[in-house]
């Protein structure tokens, strides 16, 4: 029985795209080799890679806007790193919204002047900063869209005249986003886009190239996208799975198409916890994620029962973060509405049972 996968990366995949990932790994398209065994430099790969690079873009409505796409190896991590190293010259502001967030500040920190310009830490990481001044002058304006752990996201882009950049590990393609007004975006794939071991980054070209630092080559941005990258040998299976992921998303309309089945799945569960009282939200209301539902039991000693009714559901990946606890359903974009609808009746039976 295929289970119903509500972790929170790796990411629940299509099943389409899981088979066709599968059947390259055998023999790639009649072509009498294994998609991990063909050069990354062959036409088949180079190919591989354009599409992915492209779709991105189209899916994103970001064509022919001066941005270009790069798919990278260490995860949102390298990135923390890798975005001070490129943009950091004077000061740089983020806001803080837990813990991927203040991980980003720590790396940034080694290259220059942080400025927290909001954080949320004092109530638990349970709600988006609001109300705050963002300074001038700063080289970049940093946030990450969707808090994975705590389960909250940002529903409005904050205004500011800095070059804005994001996090979108958790909620990029989930939901229709003016973009266009970041400068510069980066997600790792195993969340809601392919399998680990690949990040993309889109990036406005105009934006390099300002700090005086010397950047080593596996670390500077403009490197990476003069060899369209193919600087090194790039994670053929990783974006490869994305590509076919990124062509799903195509099919089922894109975006704008998987974000009303993403609204429909997250009001599904989040009317079961507002309205059962064995549950209770973790996050503000007007906060939610909708890629990320957090909640807790009202009576811990349900813990035990609750625990066994999911599983024997076929319910997988629904243990909360081991800093908050509790539970956390992640609904990624391949989670089926009727999965939802199984983990609910799930709640609602405990509640009867109870």
């Amino acid at each position: 029985m295929k289970m119903h996968n509500f972790s929170a990366g790796p990411c629940i995949l299509p099943a389409e795209v899981m088979k066709k990932a599968a059947q390259a790994v055998v023999e790639l398209d009649g072509s009498g080799l294994s998609l991990i065994e063909i050069s990354h430099r062959s036409v088949e790969f180079v190919a591989i890679m354009e599409k992915a690079r492209s779709l991105v873009l189209e899916l994103m409505d970001l064509k022919g806007k001066g941005y270009e796409v790069l798919f990278m190896q260490g995860g949102a991590s390298m990135e923390f790193l890798r975005v001070a190293y490129n943009l950091l010259e004077n000061e740089a502001g983020y806001i803080n919204t837990g813990t991927w967030s203040t991980k980003a500040i720590k790396e940034a920190r080694l290259f220059g002047k942080v400025a927290e310009v909001a954080s949320s830490e004092a109530d638990g990481f349970r709600s988006v900063p609001k109300g705050y001044t963002i300074p001038e002058g700063l080289d970049y304006l940093h946030l990450t869209t969707n808090n994975t752990i705590f389960g909250t996201q940002f529903k409005a882009i904050p205004q500011t005249d800095a070059p804005l950049v994001a996090d979108m590990s958790s909620d990029i393609f989930s939901r229709n986003f003016a973009y266009d007004a970041f400068d510069l975006i980066y997600a790792g794939a195993q969340k809601n886009m392919g399998p680990a071991g690949t990040t993309v980054v889109i990036v406005k070209g105009e934006l390099l190239g300002k700090v005086s630092r010397k950047i080593p080559s596996m670390l500077d941005y403009s490197v990476h996208l003069s060899k369209d990258s193919m600087f090194n040998t790039p994670p053929v299976f990783a974006v490869y799975t994305s590509m076919l992921n990124l062509e799903w998303l195509k099919e089922q309309g894109g975006i704008g198409a998987i974000e009303e089945v993403n609204e429909k799945k997250a009001k599904l569960l989040y009317s079961e916890i507002d309205l059962n009282p064995l549950f209770e939200g973790f996050a503000a209301k007007e906060d939610r994620s909708s890629m990320n539902a957090t909640f807790t039991l009202t009576k811990p000693e349900l813990k035990e029962k609750f625990d066994s009714m999911w599983r024997a559901a076929g319910i997988n990946g629904l243990n909360g973060h081991r800093s908050v606890g509790g539970y956390r359903a992640s609904m990624y974009n391949a989670l089926s509405l009727e999965s939802v609808g199984v983990l609910v009746d799930v709640m609602s039976d405990l509640e009867r049972n109870a």
